[in-house]
């Protein structure tokens, strides 16, 4: 997780949105309720990262945002120097952001555990996935919660971004 380093003093209040994975079920016992959960790499934020935890943080009263650990982002088939913000920076950047109320990594292929350990109400991803296929729509709903696909904002996204960065066409 993320620690303060001596040299350079990150805000505490970054800090207290970096919640361990094993304190997630802290904040299904006593957080704000209900609890929307999301999860994803994040490795380049962009405006479609943004608008997509905006809507997601509109459904509930806190969001809890599930960041792929660097291990279990690279096993997901990417390009193999992704990603390319570390986990640590990764966690910060959306620590930062008013929408999200909690990050937390997982390390795992699926956030499952996290989610198991978590509850929450609401499980989100966004319009580019079948939500009806994935493991945690039917886990999330094993206990009466709910998941949503939210539509993306057209034109945007990390692997565009690169690509752009690159040069690449």
């Amino acid at each position: 997780m993320v620690t303060a380093n001596p040299a350079v003093a990150i805000p505490q209040s970054l800090l207290d949105k970096i919640v361990p994975p094993e304190r997630a079920a802290g904040l299904r016992a006593g957080g704000a309720r209900p609890l929307v959960f999301t999860n994803g790499v994040f490795d380049l934020l962009h405006s479609g990262h943004v608008v997509y935890l905006a809507a997601a943080r509109e459904l509930g009263a806190a969001l809890l945002v599930g960041v792929n650990t660097d291990r279990s982002a690279r096993q997901l088939g990417k390009a193999p120097d992704r990603p390319l913000n570390a986990e640590r920076d990764r966690l910060l950047l959306l620590a930062a952001l008013a929408s999200v109320s909690y990050v937390t990594l997982f390390d795992e292929a699926t956030p499952c555990e996290l989610i198991q350990r978590c509850r929450p109400d609401i499980y989100v991803k966004g319009g580019d996935y079948d939500i009806e296929t994935l493991e945690e729509t039917r886990l999330v709903r094993s206990w009466g919660g709910r998941a949503l696909a939210i539509p993306l904002l057209s034109g945007y996204s990390t692997t565009a971004l690169v690509r752009r960065i690159r040069g690449a066409p």
